[in-house]
């Protein structure tokens, strides 16, 4: 039988996780922990999990206890268990998309319908027409060239409803452009910018991990939205990756979107599990947390029914 106690031994990271409290795309505020971090990669094969049990690594002093995202699981667990000395939270179950890089751009664009290549080219060409043929696109891999990637992408992420409503749009602290900068120094970034003219409109921003190109960050200017300028830019970048030859997966990370689902060419089954000391604060913690989870997710089922919550999100994100 596969655990989680067998599977994942030495690869953990002490740091602060945020806990999120969010009604839709509105964040209404959040609470940080310090836990023991697994991050799992999708590089690994690590077998899928058929059983939540607490890690053997020795829960520090000072941590509150364990997460560990992407776990690949075979089915679906409760919310909420009591795992020995801990309180089990499964915060989110989902399929994990990803794009198997090591098919070539041809043998991948393969993979799409007729009608998806050819509604893909023409996004390509309305977008290109808009900007009367003065439209660009750039691939940035050196320190240097990040410092100037990171200018013009924080540049777009101040418009972004990312940044404004979940305050998820590309960082502007000292420390992530340090990490950055590190990063480019080794060859373990890429970062790309969708311009109109010199003006840029979307950014797409990657670290590589183990040979896997990770979806940290995309954002576009939402005066461009009808021109699809986020999925221009993922299709001319992955143009770009395929033909670099060196990446064995595009991981998109956690979550699920119809982007992902559209550009992946692989699924799997994953979860982001939380193990904390069995306390009263850290039971309210994950209840509460997961209430509002709730709430938010009724919320939004109520508004489907009556077809408005497209709507509203549309409208929470890109105003009137």
């Amino acid at each position: 039988m596969n655990t989680i106690k067998e599977e994942t031994r030495n690869f953990w990271e002490y740091r602060q996780v945020t806990f999120k409290f969010q009604l839709s795309d509105i964040s209404l505020f959040k609470v940080n922990l310090a836990l023991q971090i697994r991050d799992i990669s999708l590089t690994e094969h690590l077998a899928a999990v058929e059983d939540l049990i607490p890690p053997s690594e020795t829960c520090r002093s000072d941590s509150q206890g364990y997460a560990i995202r992407s776990l690949p699981v075979k089915k679906l667990f409760p919310t909420i268990t009591k795992k020995n000395n801990f309180y089990c939270y499964v915060q989110k179950q989902y399929q994990h998309c990803y794009i198997d890089m090591q098919l070539s751009f041809d043998e991948y664009k393969q993979k799409f319908s007729s009608k998806s290549r050819s509604t893909m080219n023409r996004k390509l060409n309305k977008f290109e027409e808009y900007c009367e043929k003065k439209n660009s696109w750039r691939v940035y891999k050196s320190a240097e060239e990040m410092l100037v990637f990171h200018r013009l992408a924080r540049q777009v992420s101040e418009k972004t409803y990312q940044e404004k409503l979940l305050d998820a749009g590309i960082p502007d602290s000292p420390r992530f452009v340090k990490e950055m900068t590190a990063l480019a120094a080794d060859q373990q970034v890429r970062g790309y910018i969708l311009f109109n003219d010199t003006v840029p409109v979307s950014y797409l921003y990657c670290p590589i991990v183990d040979d896997a190109l990770i979806y940290a960050y995309l954002g576009y200017d939402p005066d461009y939205l009808k021109l699809s300028v986020g999925t221009v830019l993922q299709w001319l970048a992955l143009q770009d990756m395929f033909a670099e030859t060196r990446f064995k997966i595009f991981d998109f990370t956690e979550g699920q979107s119809e982007h992902k689902r559209f550009f992946s060419t692989h699924e799997l089954s994953c979860a982001n599990v939380l193990f904390l000391r069995a306390n009263i604060k850290n039971w309210i913690l994950i209840y509460s947390h997961f209430c509002m989870d709730s709430l938010s997710k009724g919320l939004g089922d109520f508004l489907n029914r009556f077809g408005l919550k497209t709507k509203i999100k549309k409208i929470l994100r890109f105003g009137f």
